[in-house]
């Protein structure tokens, strides 16, 4: 069984779907009309998705891919990270568009010069459109990006020129920034010494001090509430102040 779409005859879908399996041959076909049908670009988990729908198990999508790009019938290219496939009905690299629909060198033309249809049947051309548009505006904006960059590289070339006279700033520069850094050496081994460190250290003196005696006062507080609260406990917790540290001579800072 066949339909017909206009003048070209294509293999009835229900009696491959009756087969019990497809051949090699049969699964590239398969494989390329997702491209055709679809005039986009996939990933490889997204074909291993598609396959199946057209009689091709998924595990064996990745090898039937790979034998279509190594014979010119399906396009890859690594963008970022990701590979992309794509296959287009037109003359270069599709021997196997050209014999299943048995189409003429004319036919070919009619691709290449941008036909939207080929014997009435309409071929989506839109998403390639877009993508062609936008790789387009990318491009124009690199160029014109490298010609800024070009710009300004010649901008700070200016004044640079080899010459005697900047050989001799150049080294004494290089001189200056190593005596800067011995100096910054000798510096930092006078830290300990350094005002703005002294300083540092006694304002951090007074807070700790302040704060030792407002935990004494805390401690002597706390001692106050325990012994009119538990007045039948004072041996407990006098004894119990000894294994904390609170001694008899426990007293503020001065």
């Amino acid at each position: 069984m066949i339909r017909e779409l206009g003048d070209l005859v294509w293999p009835d879908e229900s009696n491959l779907s009756k087969k019990r399996g497809l051949s090699l041959e049969e699964k590239r076909e398969q494989m390329l009309q997702i491209f055709y049908e679809s005039q986009d670009f996939y990933l490889l988990k997204e074909l291993e998705k598609l396959g199946p729908k057209k009689g091709v198990i998924s595990q064996s999508v990745k090898d039937v891919v790979q034998s279509l790009v190594d014979d010119d019938l399906v396009l890859k290219d690594k963008i970022g990270t990701s590979v992309y496939f794509w296959s287009l009905p037109s003359c270069a690299g599709n021997q196997l568009w050209r014999w299943s629909l048995g189409c003429s060198v004319s036919l070919c033309r009619e691709l290449n010069e941008g036909s939207d249809s080929i014997f009435g049947v309409d071929i989506p051309r839109r998403p390639l459109r877009n993508t062609y548009n936008k790789l387009e505006s990318d491009l124009s904006n690199s160029k014109k990006r490298y010609v800024e960059l070009v710009e300004h590289r010649d901008n700070l070339k200016r004044g640079r020129e080899d010459s005697e006279e900047r050989e001799s700033a150049l080294e004494e520069l290089k001189a200056v920034e190593l005596h800067h850094k011995k100096l910054k050496e000798e510096l930092a081994a006078y830290a300990d010494s350094d005002p703005a460190a002294v300083e540092a250290m006694k304002d951090a003196i007074d807070v700790a001090h302040s704060a030792a005696n407002r935990w004494t006062d805390n401690i002597f507080t706390l001692q106050q509430w325990c012994s009119t609260t538990f007045p039948q406990a004072k041996e407990q917790l006098e004894h119990m102040y000894r294994e904390v540290g609170i001694t008899e001579d426990f007293e503020y800072l001065q």
